[in-house]
This record gives structure tokens, C-alpha cells and sequence, in this order.
């Protein structure tokens, strides 16, 4: 017989090991599951022991030449159903297609093919057909049409075969039977199981208790068909042998007893909600387990070492992933768990489950490796840790400093001995003025050999921000990899900053979203310190890092300039300027931008100061020309560094910031109180101010006074203009009179 199971996304090689143990020798994975060749007896232990599957369809008949619904009929019609079907049992059908270009709705082909199917009973059986049940049939065939190619199934399992039986009442997030398994399977656990020792079980967030009773089943070798309460679809198919089942339960139940009379079995679930106690509880007696799971109340977060059930052990979890708490909350919680982790198991491994990867920066841990499943139609990250003990956090500082000292010892190559020097030669030139401004973080190079073109940034002294420019077509690229690993190894050489703290990215000329684009989902954030204020910097996520370093200067001007002034920040970004402003004595504040993002970015940066958010430092989710056009508020400072372009979804059409700046500068002109001034700067290398901005404004082009030491070999980095509003003088006539 040929059989499909059908499985969550991900989980396939998992399904199809399951088949492999049940018999088949003929395993074949397909995009929507597992495809395997086996007798009877075959499906039915795969039925009985699956874990993972969701659904097993039994292959009837195929058809490799079906080209329309009327052939699908015609085919349907022609096929001995009543071998498997009387009028007296009730019946459904269920459809998929895929690469099929003549059926363009799936409940229409069903409907063929079950008048195909009522029409042969009924031509077979004195007229009578037989009744169609959506609910609760007798047998369910379904159809799947690729292309030209019909296979028809029966279904061999009937219910979903993630219902175990054991689950009625259930807590508000609930992860399904098979996803739980299908988690513990990934984990370092199973492995102990399948040797037959397992180790120390924790689930600390346990809800309905899901994951700890799919734990108790496999450490027990408990077949989940053991404990399912409602019978298999092949039970009442025809043909079914009963002796067969009979038998493969018996051999089930052997081996059961064998695992609890051999196994070592300690089970641990605990979770902060009583009421999520009592209904695991309730499930593990219904499964059959009770006895081998030990569940506690209590907040994982308060764990302390007498609450660790042993040295060495496995965790694996499902936690809150936010949807129901605050982001504070959530953020909080995920912290404490590594805290929890790395304070008091040390030596154990965690396998943690998420909604959300980005919540995952807050454990502070590196994964050991990832997993990806979908809960509810929620794409999940299963991330698997290994906690080190001391001993072997020394033992890999230990390698890794070895690592570094054959790296150092090693000599450079020609290209990065060039490339060495000169940044050697730049920081000489640079550290003394830095060191006497206070600056802590600066350009070092800029593509000053021309064949190693990259930016490199140092920020506090700690971290490496190193932007290549992306190396022209015709350059070979196996070449260019060559010449970036020589500007890194250099880089690491000339300042000391070991290499896992040198952050490479790739700049290429960008437009519209992609200039904002997310590289990755680290979340991890360190502080950065400048003209007196801390900054958030993210050196992982984004293309920048959340400080534009050529714009210092003009965040320097900004702080002495705001004393006393309404300040508006256009395009604010992470909010530098609007902090520079408030340092400055700025009387209010009022930030714009279209990324909710870099709003949160700056709310947190204001927060970090310990400036408050509130009605005088106001933040805007808007396009900021919209915005201006929309509000009537005037300012007595503003600050302008428009995107070189944009096709923002907030706004229709495209931002230019050549063709649209003059737009751009009348409208925030309109919110310039009188005698007040607007900066406009930008990093368009080739911007020429319009003429018609320059006759009807003052103009102040204050680029070179805007260009810091770091930056004036790359003195075409931005322009800077400060512009006011003409004053207008109007000249009275005198008059003169005549005497009498």
C-alpha cells in the first residue's frame, strides 16, 4: 500500500523517521509530508506510535491523465467504490490540488468527486446512494490532483491523531499534542530517552501540562494510540485485521511496562498559575502518567538553587510569547529566564520555544543551534542552549584566546599589512583631537586604498562597525572576499578590538524601504556615550547603527544652539538631535517619523537619560512632509536630514530629496517662528540647493564648519545649510507739505 502522513511544516524528516520505525523501507518526504510504501499491518503501527503526524491517508487508486472536472468525474465514476463503501454509512470528501491549472476551487472538485462516488453506489446498488456527514462521517476520502495526476485516498487514521484523548480543559495559550513532541524530539533530551536513560525533565512554564505528559509518554515508551479514547478510521474499514491490531497493542503494552520497569523517570513541570496546575494535573491522569510527573506551583523567575531538581538535566519549555502581556513585560520576563538559567543551571541544556526570536536577545545566551515549527499558524523558534558550567566558560575563554594568539602571531598578507598601516596611521592622527573633544566614537577609514573600500567605525573603544562598499560586477568575487577578510583581520590588528566584536556589513546603493531594511533580529542594544548624553547603538539589525557619526558636529551646534527654544526634529531617526536639544535646555521638543521602530528607539533613548516623554517632548508616527502640511505649530529651531530617497508607505508616491527638498524646505519654513532657524542637511553627494530656495530664504551654506576631523578626507559626506525667513522691511514715504 502506499501511504501519506501528513505533518506541520518543519516536522517532516521527524514523520518520516516514524515511518522508517513502523516499517517502511520506502520513505519519500514531500512538500506537505511523508509519503512511504508498507502493508497494513505497517500503517497500522505507524497510526498507533506516530508522535509527530497529524493525519494518515491510505493511497485507493491514481490516475496519471486527468485534464478537467468533467474527466475528474468520469474517472471518479469509473472506480469500485462500492468495495469500500455501502448506502447505509455516511460519508465525506475532502480535496487539495497543486500545479493544477483546471481546478480553480477545491470544495468544487470535491463535490465531483463525491457525485462520482454516490452515482456508483447508486448504480450499484438499486438506486440507493449514500448520505453525506461533514460532521461525523463513517469514512472520509479525500483527493489530491497535481498537475494532471489524481491520487484518491481513504483516511486511515480518521481523527487527527495529535488528539491523545487526554485534554479537555486547557489554558488560554495551548500547544498542540504533536507540536509538543515534535519540540521534544528536537531537544537533547529525546536522545537521552533513546538510549534508554533519561535524564532529569523540566518544564517550567508548563500551562496545560502538554509538554511534560508528551515527556512522560516517550520516557515511558508509551504508544500515544495506547491512551487515545475514540477508535482509528481503519477499524472499521473493510478488510481490517483485527488479530494484527490485537497484537501490535499487545507489543505496545510490553514495551510500556519494560520502560517503567527499567527507567529511571523524573519528570518536573511547574508554572506561576494555580489554575494551570490543576488542569495539568488532570490531563497526566487522563494520560496515564500522573504518577511520573511532580508539578509545583511557582514562578520561574523566583527559582533559586534548593528549586533546581538536579546538577545536570534537560529543560524544554513553552513560554508566554506576549500576545496577552505588555512589551515591558514580556522583555522582563524573557531576562529573568536568563538570569534563572545562568545562575542556577549550569550544566543543564534548554530547548525554548517563541512566537517572538526577538525576545529571545533577552535571554542573553548564544543558541546552541535553531528549530522552526508553526504553532496556530504562529512561526515558532525552537532554540536549543547549552548553559555552561564555569569550568566551561574558562575552558572556552581559554581556546578562544588561543585562537586569537595563532591569529595575531600569524603574518598578515601583503594587502592587509597595506591596510594596516594606514589605519594605524589615521588612529595617531585622530586619538589626540578625539581624546581632547571627548569624542569616543569616529571614523577610522574610509575607503582610503581604494581596493579596500569600507568604512570603519570605532565606537568606545569596544566594537567595530566596519561597512564594506560593495565591490563593482566585474570584480571577482571569490577576489573581494579575499580583500574583505584582509580589511578585518587589519582592522582587528591595528586596534586591538578582538574579532567577535567587529561588525561587518555590506553597503550598496539603496532606495526606498531597503534603505531601512532589517539585516537580522538580534535586539541586543549597547550604550555609546556623546557630547554628554548615552545613546543606544545596535550594531547587528540594521545597516546603521542608530548614531549617524558624520552628524556629530551638527548635534554639538544643535545642544548650543536649543537654550530656551521650541525644537522640531524632521525624520528623527533614533532621536540624537532631540536629546541634543534637551541637554541643550530646549523649552519642548517634537519628533517625527514615519517608522514606529526608530520611534521606539528614541523614546528609549530619551528614557535612558532619564528625560521624560510626555506633553513636552512629544513623538509623531507620521511622514514628516505630511505632517508639516497637516499641523500649524511654530519652532524656533529645526532640524531637517530628509532620506536621499524614499517610497515610504506612509506617503503616496516617492521622496526625492534633489527634486522635492525646495517643497520640503517652504514647508517647514511655514513652522519657523520668527527670527528662528532651520538646518537642513543631507548625504546626497551631488545636492545643489534650488535657486529658488536661495532667493527667496537666507542660506547659509555651513558644511565645512558640520565636517569633523574623522570625516574631512571624505569631506563631500553631507551638506548643511542653516536657513531663515527673509526679513521684510517696509520703507514709509515722507511727506511734505506745502506752507502757506
Amino acid at each position: 500500500m502506499i501511504f501519506f502522513a501528513a505533518c506541520a511544516a518543519n516536522q517532516g524528516d521527524l514523520v518520516a523517521a516514524e515511518a522508517r520505525t513502523a516499517g517502511s523501507d520506502d520513505v519519500r518526504q514531500t512538500s506537505s509530508g511523508v509519503e512511504f510504501n508498507g502493508t497494513l499491518e505497517i500503517g497500522m503501527r505507524f497510526c498507533l506510535w506516530s508522535r509527530v503526524a497529524s493525519r494518515l491517508l491510505m493511497a485507493l487508486y491514481i490516475d496519471e491523465d486527468t485534464a478537467s472536472d468533467e474527466e475528474l468525474y468520469e474517472s471518479t465514476l469509473a472506480l469500485p467504490w462500492e468495495d469500500w463503501l455501502t448506502p447505509d454509512k455516511t460519508m465525506k470528501v475532502t480535496c487539495t490540488t497543486q500545479s493544477c491549472s483546471w481546478i480553480r476551487n477545491n470544495h468544487y472538485a470535491a463535490l465531483k468527486v463525491k457525485d462520482g462516488i454516490c452515482d456508483r453506489l447508486k448504480e450499484k446498488c438499486d438506486g440507493v446512494r449514500p448520505d453525506v456527514d461533514i460532521e461525523n462521517p463513517d469514512i472520509t476520502f479525500h483527493v489530491h490532483v497535481q498537475g494532471n495526476t489524481v491520487t484518491w485516498y481513504v483516511d486511515f487514521s480518521g481523527e487527527s491523531l495529535h488528539q491523545r484523548g487526554y485534554r479537555e480543559d486547557q489554558t488560554d495559550a495551548v500547544l498542540k499534542e504533536h507540536l509538543a513532541a515534535a519540540l521534544i524530539c528536537r531537544s537533547e533530551w529525546r536522545r537521552t530517552v533513546n538510549d534508554g536513560n533519561p535524564g532529569i525533565f523540566l518544564d517550567p512554564f508548563c500551562g496545560s501540562g502538554t509538554i511534560a505528559i508528551e515527556a512522560a509518554l516517550m520516557a515511558t515508551d508509551t504508544a500515544p494510540g495506547l491512551i487515545r479514547k475514540r477508535p482509528y478510521a481503519f477499524q472499521s474499514l473493510p478488510g481490517f485485521e483485527s488479530e494484527t491490531w490485537e497484537k501490535l497493542l499487545e507489543e505496545a503494552k510490553a514495551r510500556r511496562q519494560l520502560a517503567l520497569d527499567e527507567r529511571d523517570i523524573r519528570i518536573y513541570a511547574s508554572d506561576i498559575s494555580g489554575r494551570a496546575i490543576s488542569i495539568a494535573r488532570d490531563a497526566a491522569v487522563k494520560a496515564g502518567v500522573d504518577g511520573l510527573i511532580d508539578f509545583k506551583e511557582k514562578d520561574f523567575t523566583a527559582f533559586r538553587e534548593s528549586d533546581v531538581p538536579g546538577p545536570v538535566g534537560y529543560i524544554v519549555t513553552d513560554p508566554p510569547y506576549g500576545e496577552r502581556m505588555r512589551i515591558e513585560d514580556i522583555d522582563y520576563l524573557y531576562s529573568g529566564i536568563g538570569h534563572v538559567l545562568q545562575t542556577y543551571f549550569k550544566g543543564w541544556r534548554a530547548t525554548i520555544l517563541t512566537g517572538s526570536s526577538d525576545l529571545l536577545s533577552n535571554i542573553d545566551m548564544k543558541p546552541d543551534r535553531t528549530n522552526s515549527l508553526y504553532n496556530g499558524g504562529i512561526l515558532c523558534q525552537a532554540a536549543h542552549y547549552i548553559i555552561f558550567t564555569d569550568e566551561e566558560k574558562q575552558a572556552l575563554i581559554e581556546r578562544a584566546k588561543e585562537k586569537k594568539r595563532v591569529r595575531l602571531s600569524t603574518p598578515l598578507s601583503q594587502g592587509a599589512e597595506t591596510v594596516y598601516r594606514k589605519i594605524r596611521k589615521n588612529m595617531e592622527s585622530l586619538e589626540p583631537v578625539m581624546k581632547e573633544e571627548g569624542v569616543t566614537c569616529y571614523r577610522i577609514y574610509d575607503a582610503d586604498i581604494p581596493e579596500y573600500a569600507a568604512a570603519i567605525d570605532i565606537y568606545e573603544g569596544k566594537w567595530i562597525n566596519l561597512a564594506e562598499y560593495a565591490a563593482p560586477d566585474y570584480i571577482d568575487k571569490e577576489k573581494a572576499e579575499e580583500r574583505l577578510n584582509e580589511i578585518i583581520l587589519a582592522t582587528e590588528r591595528a586596534t586591538g578590538i578582538d574579532i567577535e566584536n567587529i561588525y561587518v556589513k555590506e553597503r550598496r546603493s539603496q532606495k526606498g524601504a531597503n534603505q531601512y531594511s532589517r539585516l537580522a533580529t538580534s535586539n541586543r542594544f549597547n550604550i555609546v556615550h556623546e557630547n554628554g548624553l548615552m545613546l543606544l547603538v545596535n550594531f547587528q539589525d540594521y545597516l546603521d547603527t542608530g548614531v549617524f557619526l558624520d552628524h556629530r558636529p551638527v548635534r554639538k551646534m544643535i545642544q548650543e544652539m536649543a537654550n530656551g527654544k521650541r525644537f522640531l526634529n524632521l525624520f528623527c531617526y533614533t532621536g540624537t538631535a532631540t536629546l541634543n536639544a534637551i541637554k541643550g535646555g530646549a523649552v519642548s521638543t517634537v519628533s517625527v517619523d514615519a517608522s514606529s521602530t526608530y520611534l521606539d528607539w528614541a523614546i528609549e533613548n530619551l528614557k535612558l537619560n532619564g528625560y521624560p516623554v510626555d506633553i513636552e517632548n512629544f513623538f509623531y508616527r507620521d511622514d514628516a512632509t505630511d505632517w508639516l502640511w497637516e499641523t500649524y505649530d511654530r519652532y524656533d529651531l529645526i532640524f531637517c536630514d530628509p532620506p536621499t530617497f524614499s517610497n515610504s508607505k506612509a506617503r503616496r508616491g516617492t521622496f526625492d530629496v534633489q527634486r522635492d527638498h525646495w517643497k520640503l524646505i517652504r514647508a517647514a519654513a511655514m513652522h519657523l517662528a520668527p527670527g528662528g532657524t532651520l538646518i537642513f542637511s543631507t548625504n546626497f553627494r551631488r545636492f545643489r540647493m534650488d535657486e529658488r530656495i536661495m532667493e527667496d530664504f537666507t542660506v547659509e551654506d555651513i558644511t565645512e564648519k558640520t565636517i569633523g576631523k574623522d570625516f574631512e578626507n571624505n569631506g563631500n559626506v553631507h551638506k548643511c545649510y542653516l536657513i531663515k525667513n527673509k526679513v521684510k522691511v517696509s520703507l514709509s514715504k515722507k511727506k511734505t507739505f506745502k506752507v502757506r
